[in-house]
């Protein structure tokens, strides 16, 4: 082949790479915004699950503040690789104040990250928790994300450290772990007290 050939041949290659990395381009732009908000109505199904007597869930100043500023605070107070990740207010329909949604997220999860959302009432019980990252084997920590798991949480006040238990809950501050999934228990377990710690602690109420 003659070096014109192998100019031409280069060209060719070249501009086949820019169109497709063009066509590439333009794909992931429009199907970024449906991702983005398939995944927000999914979080907000979330957030209507764990504070179902809420009407709005208000991000403010002063909470996004709170969780920078109280970032080292929570993790030292020895609730495992666990970071708090936002925090908004639950109001009424007429913006009065029920209490907060939480996001926190642990590190320990046996499959990666666990993060869950849990409502907190203005009297400091809880409303429930869900799930917004959970990767868990299927059949055992998957059921996490169960009523038999989840649901013995509402109610519970957050003034105690919770903490895991195999055997059946006998104490307030306990959660039963679910069974052959100590680990994924443990990781909820740890994200649920920093959410408590930080709307018991690190709110100016």
């Amino acid at each position: 082949m003659n070096m014109k050939g192998i100019v031409k041949d280069a060209m060719m290659l070249f501009l086949i790479t820019l169109i497709a990395g063009a066509l590439l381009g333009a794909v992931h732009e429009v199907t970024l915004e449906p991702i983005a908000k398939a995944q927000q109505e999914a979080a907000n199904a979330t957030y209507r699950e764990v504070f179902p007597e809420a009407a709005n869930f208000v991000a403010t100043d002063e909470l996004t503040a709170a969780v920078a500023d109280t970032a080292e605070e929570i993790s030292a107070q020895g609730f495992g690789s666990v970071t708090v990740d936002g925090a908004m207010e639950a109001q009424d329909g007429s913006g009065n104040l029920l209490g907060y949604l939480i996001t926190a997220t642990s590190k320990e999860g046996y499959g990666g990250d666990v993060q869950i959302s849990v409502g907190i009432s203005a009297d400091g019980t809880l409303t429930g928790i869900g799930f917004l990252s959970l990767n868990e084997t299927a059949g055992l920590g998957m059921n996490a994300d169960t009523p038999g798991f989840k649901d013995q949480f509402v109610g519970k006040p957050t003034a105690d450290t919770f903490e895991v238990t195999k055997t059946e809950a006998t104490a307030d501050n306990q959660v039963q772990a679910i069974s052959g999934a100590t680990i994924t228990s443990s990781a909820v377990t740890g994200a649920l007290n920093a959410a408590a710690y930080f709307v018991n602690n690190c709110i100016a109420q």
